[in-house]
Order: structure tokens, then C-alpha cells, then sequence
């Protein structure tokens, strides 16, 4: 893998109340920064995997060869579906966390406890997502989830964008610049 492939890290800000700022970083293996679009999605909504696609088609980087996502479930379960990405953009997809964890399946039970619709649609969709790897990179852990590519290749991937620490940069950089957007956001409503 060369200096020059590229790579869109999405990640949020902490979550609102109602919605999470969201980044897509345009980011190459040499850790050059490129292209940026900001977004939201809804905090316990179903938008983050329609929220990803549209940052993709925003930027409209063709050069783009992978899209790295930070976690499954952000804004408070607002499953993505992996799937669904890779096949509107057509690129190896692949969800990078950074917590051990069973799964979350018995988290999204309790949370839908009362919304027996919302919690089966959202164990529709994480049940269809591949199981997590276990990744090594610059002695840190990381747990990568991947479509449109073999667990080598993803392993791969990641090392290559991780420089040092053990947080891809294309995902750290993405959350950088949603935290900033997100400081805007509030500055601006006060």
C-alpha cells in the first residue's frame, strides 16, 4: 500500500441531545489531511449508515479507496450497517473500536425495553454485521469489523493508517474536526 491511498475516517463529537456532529476526514496513508465534510445524525435515531453515504457522496472522491467508521453504534445505538455502505460506495467498509466487549445485543434489549419496534430493527442490522477482529497496531488493541475485504486485508489497512497510538488516522482526524464542528454548533445556539 503506497503513501498516496486514501482513506474516509467518519466519527462524531459526544452526542447532543437530539444529534452528534458528525466528520468525514479525506485522509492518505502519509497522514496527509485532504478533504473534510461535516454532518449530523440523530442520537438514538436510524440515520448514521444514510449519514455516512451522504458524507461520501458529498465529497465525491472517487480516489478514496476505504472507509474506516469509529465504532457500530454511535449516538446511542444508531446502528450501522456495513453492509449498506459498501454496497452505495462501493468500498471495502470498515468499523474500528476500541473497547473489548459481548456484543451489544443485551445493551440494545435493555435501552428498547419499551420500544420493542425500534430494538428489533436495530438487532436487524447489528445481528447482520460481521463479528470483530481482534487487532495489534504500535502495541494497542483494536477491534475491526470488515465488508468488502478479508480480515488480512483489514488488519492491513489499519496498521498502514496507524502511524502511531492505535486509533486510525483517517478516524482520528474525522473526530478532531466533528469536536470542532461541534464547538461551533453550541457557540452558535448560545
Amino acid at each position: 500500500m503506497t503513501d498516496g491511498v486514501r482513506a474516509l475516517g467518519v466519527a462524531e463529537s459526544a452526542a447532543g441531545d437530539r444529534s452528534a456532529t458528525v466528520a468525514g476526514a479525506v485522509v492518505r496513508a502519509d497522514r496527509t489531511f485532504e478533504d473534510l465534510v461535516l454532518d449530523s445524525w440523530t442520537v438514538g435515531g436510524t440515520d448514521a449508515t444514510d449519514t455516512v453515504v451522504d458524507c461520501w457522496g458529498l465529497l465525491d472522491r472517487e480516489d478514496v479507496r476505504y472507509v474506516i467508521v469509529a465504532g457500530i453504534a454511535p449516538a446511542w445505538f444508531n446502528v450501522l450497517d456495513l453492509h449498506a455502505i459498501h454496497e452505495a460506495v462501493e468500498r471495502p467498509v470498515l468499523s474500528v473500536s476500541f473497547e473489548a466487549s459481548d456484543g451489544l445485543e443485551p445493551a440494545l434489549r435493555d435501552a428498547f425495553a419499551d420500544d420493542p419496534d425500534g430494538r428489533e430493527r436495530r438487532l436487524s442490522v447489528y445481528e447482520r454485521q460481521p463479528p470483530r477482529e481482534r487487532v495489534t497496531v504500535n502495541d494497542e488493541t483494536c477491534f475491526v469489523r470488515a465488508v468488502g475485504c478479508d480480515d488480512e486485508t483489514a488488519r492491513e489497512v489499519v496498521a498502514r493508517f496507524t502511524p502511531e497510538g492505535g486509533r486510525p488516522e483517517p478516524v482520528r482526524v474525522a473526530r478532531l474536526c466533528a469536536r470542532g464542528g461541534d464547538d461551533f454548533r453550541r457557540r452558535e445556539s448560545e
